[in-house]
């Protein structure tokens, strides 16, 4: 589990298509706490660590299978990509956004963006059957981001993102046109589900 507030921006240094896609991902954290097995959200994708070094500078190795591909943006990193990144969540630490679990619902798009005061707000268009999912004031994973919807109407919302989270995420660097991971808030899926 995940809280949606981004620790650190990685890099991707490299990529190898053998069965499944191998990412070798640059880091801040200190690669030593990093245990073999353990989860790291990579733009909010739940991802399990196969490797890890210190040389020339932190990194870890990810498999990503073709499911994972076929439902998120990964299939469009390439060597140099910067990518939001969030360890687990440990028991006691601060919830500081909302419960993310890294499993990627869809592809959703940036169809607009206006600068409001020192925010910008970003207006995305969500995939049709997602849509429902999402709801005013309530919360939304974008990129591994816990992100507060202001508006929606029909598959388009919207959110604010404000300076402090342009500069410690890769949101400073998006540009319309763009394709991000979106995960539904667990309370929404889970209401829907009792409501059939």
């Amino acid at each position: 589990m995940f809280t949606g507030i981004i620790t650190d921006v990685g890099e991707v240094l490299a990529l190898d298509q053998a069965g499944d896609l191998r990412a070798r991902i640059a880091t801040r954290y200190p690669v030593a706490g990093i245990d073999i097995g353990a989860s790291i959200a990579c733009d909010g994708v739940c991802l399990t660590v196969v490797a890890s070094g210190e040389k020339p500078r932190g990194w870890f190795d990810v498999q990503i299978s073709a499911e994972t591909i076929s439902k998120t943006n990964l299939g469009g990193w390439r060597p140099g990509r910067r990518i939001n990144l969030e360890r687990a969540l440990k028991v006691g630490d601060e919830l500081g956004g909302h419960i993310v679990s890294g499993h990627v619902d869809g592809v959703a798009e940036i169809v607009a963006m206006r600068d409001e005061g020192d925010s910008t707000r970003f207006t995305f268009r969500a995939p049709g059957a997602l849509a429902g999912f999402i709801a005013p004031k309530g919360s939304v994973a974008l990129n591994g981001t816990s992100l507060t919807v202001n508006e929606v109407a029909g598959a388009e919302f919207g959110v604010n993102i404000i300076p402090h989270t342009k500069a410690v995420t890769t949101w400073g660097e998006a540009r319309i046109g763009d394709r991000v991971n979106i995960e539904i808030d667990t309370l929404a899926r889970y209401v829907a589900r009792l409501r059939e």
